[in-house]
């Protein structure tokens, strides 16, 4: 995969770190061992037996947390804050009270509405009242036109008045309508100086304070759902050949003895690319139940897409560019064999023997098969011992080296230690 290069040269850089480390604390181990190495004739090294097997292929990632339904909240409109009714970190239910601004404007607005409103209404009665006093007298005059008792002047000029209370009526209706959509809109004005949550969450990122004039554009507060969180994390188009929805994500949380991994599957992964980037988005669903994550946290984040062929494994740190020709391969100790056992256990303090000297021969290989930690190649055999740690003191050295043989569970820590992590431990060392 595309990073594999850059994680193989974190890792050099880590174990050069450790080298460092190395000297410090393991220069008490032998007086005769500790001359040689002052004067490089014979360098000491770490070395771990290769096996053979297959290893899990992961490709490593930087994800960001982000909450359920995290969203920001503003106020809708201008004002000045007048009460706040919760905290930084409450859990709040929806619909409940955040914050409220000062209201009076708004209500003397919903007071005239409601006045205007009555007095439409009065209308409408008058215009209604007026029209029925005009049926009633036109009814009267249509009896006595039919009996011929009336004018016909009289009967258009009632027909007339007729339909001009009916206009009224509805001109009144239409007033009556405008007021009551006024008052509406007034009262759903002055219901906006309540901020309340939108969601069930958790308040944070607290920006108000009583006082405070806040309009659309001011953030307030922002609230999620801290139960249940997402990872976004961001694939290029080549990594969307191996990596496919429903594959395992360990989420590395914390560091040193706080050190977690959080088991989930990769729930999406959005289809549409980016056209100058060639990258798109992927979400993991995680269920924060050891509250180890917190929404903004940068976290590594490793896809597992499968198991390589079968091949010699060995740690990644093995690995070594020749600087002069750019032959890549590992040191081997060619002349060691089952007769030492890896440690299971090194102590800083107590650390395994040296072996006496032994010839060290680098021998180039093909890598087959990439994992985060460890790769599978071809040209040496499962068993050898490769060097892991002090590559660059076999380069001018006789071509022989004293070998500490390292375990796996080791040397694979040491590969997955930052940078800083390493760096803090030799500062405390010296």
């Amino acid at each position: 995969m595309t990073s594999f290069k850059a994680n193989i040269s974190i890792q050099h850089t880590v174990l050069l770190l450790l080298a460092t480390l190395l000297a410090s604390c393991y220069g008490d181990s032998g007086s005769d061992e500790n001359n040689l190495d002052q004067r490089g004739i014979i360098p000491a090294v770490e070395a771990v037996q290769a096996r053979y097997g297959s290893l899990p292929l992961s490709e490593r990632l930087s994800g960001t947390v982000v909450a359920e339904n995290q969203v920001a909240l503003y106020p809708e409109i201008t004002g000045q804050i007048s009460r706040i009714h919760v905290q930084t970190g409450d859990y709040i239910n929806e619909g409940e009270p955040i914050i409220s601004l000062e209201d009076r404007q708004y209500s003397e607005q919903v007071e005239q509405a409601r006045a205007e409103s009555r007095i439409n209404q009065a209308r409408l009665k008058q215009a209604q009242a007026r029209h029925n006093e005009l049926e009633a007298r036109y009814k009267r005059t249509k009896q006595l036109s039919d009996r011929n008792l009336s004018s016909d002047m009289e009967m258009e000029t009632m027909q007339a008045q007729m339909a001009s209370a009916e206009a009224d009526i509805e001109l009144a209706k239409a007033q009556l309508e405008q007021s009551q959509s006024n008052l509406q809109e007034q009262q759903n004005m002055l219901s906006k100086t309540v901020i309340r949550a939108p969601i069930s969450g958790t308040l944070g990122q607290r920006n108000a304070e009583i006082g405070m004039q806040v309009g659309p554009n001011t953030p307030l507060f922002t609230i999620g759902d801290l139960t249940n969180l997402r990872v976004e994390i961001i694939l290029t188009d080549e990594m969307l050949q191996d990596i496919q929805i429903g594959q395992t994500a360990q989420i590395h949380t914390g560091s040193g003895e706080d050190r977690e991994i959080i088991e989930a599957k990769l729930s999406r992964v959005s289809p549409f690319l980016n056209n100058i980037t060639r990258s798109t988005e992927g979400e993991i669903d995680v269920s924060n139940d050891t509250n180890s994550l917190r929404p903004g946290m940068f976290v590594p984040v490793d896809i597992l897409y499968g198991e390589s062929q079968q091949a010699t494994i060995i740690p990644t740190s093995a690995l070594y560019a020749d600087p002069n020709t750019g032959e890549e391969g590992v040191f081997v100790a060619t002349s060691l064999g089952s007769e030492i056992e890896p440690a299971e256990q090194t102590s800083e303090d107590n650390p395994p023997p040296l072996t006496e000297p032994t010839e060290v021969q680098f021998m180039p290989v093909d890598v087959i098969a990439e994992g985060r930690l460890e790769v599978g190649v071809e040209g040496i055999e499962s068993g050898s011992w490769v060097v892991t740690v002090g590559q660059d003191l076999l380069l001018t050295g006789p071509g022989q080296a004293r070998v500490r043989a390292s375990s796996w569970e080791r040397i694979l820590a040491l590969q997955g230690l930052q940078r800083q992590d390493l760096l803090q431990r030799v500062l405390e060392s010296q």
